[in-house]
């Protein structure tokens, strides 16, 4: 086995899945996570970038503001409590992630980038998914909408067909009484 497959089998698909984050409308990873997956350290990983910042423009990476970081602080817990985050991190989005394998040149940051990529696009595909499958249980709805008031209209006429009448109505017609006929029919 060479060191290429043994790196993409270390990198489980749900362990970046977790670590995608939706910060400002926009998926992105933390440098702190991506620093873990590449196998180096945060602040080499953004010495890195800082030497190559014309590569990464604010729609690549951008900084987190103090409330931001702290919010992902207390969702993952990172530092004990007490502490304060020393540096603000940077969020980067997929095409940021991407770029980081033209800054980041060892065999490993390529094939986490393929393993990162291969999961923003199965988040963009579920995504993609739940917007179609949102879509329809949406125009379902609208057509049920105009069948339910039809249905409840079907149901009161049955109901009222079903109802006894109130009180009997006069007989219509003409009716001959028994006792009222003059004669007799002979029989031989």
């Amino acid at each position: 086995m060479n060191s290429t497959s043994d790196i993409s089998s270390l990198i489980e698909p749900a362990h970046v899945e977790q670590a995608v984050l939706l910060i400002r409308g926009h998926r992105v990873m933390l440098d702190r996570d991506l620093a873990a997956l590449y196998g180096v350290e945060t602040k080499n990983l953004n010495k890195a970038v800082q030497r190559n910042l014309d590569r990464f423009p604010a729609d690549f990476m951008f900084q987190l503001t103090a409330d931001e970081a702290n919010a992902s602080r207390f969702q993952f817990g990172t530092l004990k409590r007490g502490q304060n985050i020393k540096y603000l991190p940077y969020a980067f989005t997929q095409e940021g992630v991407a770029m980081l394998s033209s800054v980041l040149r060892s065999s490993r940051a390529v094939q986490v980038n393929i393993a990162i990529m291969r999961v923003f696009v199965r988040l963009r595909e579920t995504l993609a998914l739940h917007k179609e499958l949102a879509h329809k249980l949406a125009e379902l709805e609208r057509k049920i909408e105009g069948h339910d008031a039809n249905i409840r209209t079907l149901f009161d006429a049955i109901r009222q067909l079903m109802r006894p009448p109130a009180k009997p109505g006069r007989e219509i017609g003409f009716h001959i009484k028994e006792s009222t006929v003059p004669y007799r029919v002979k029989t031989r």
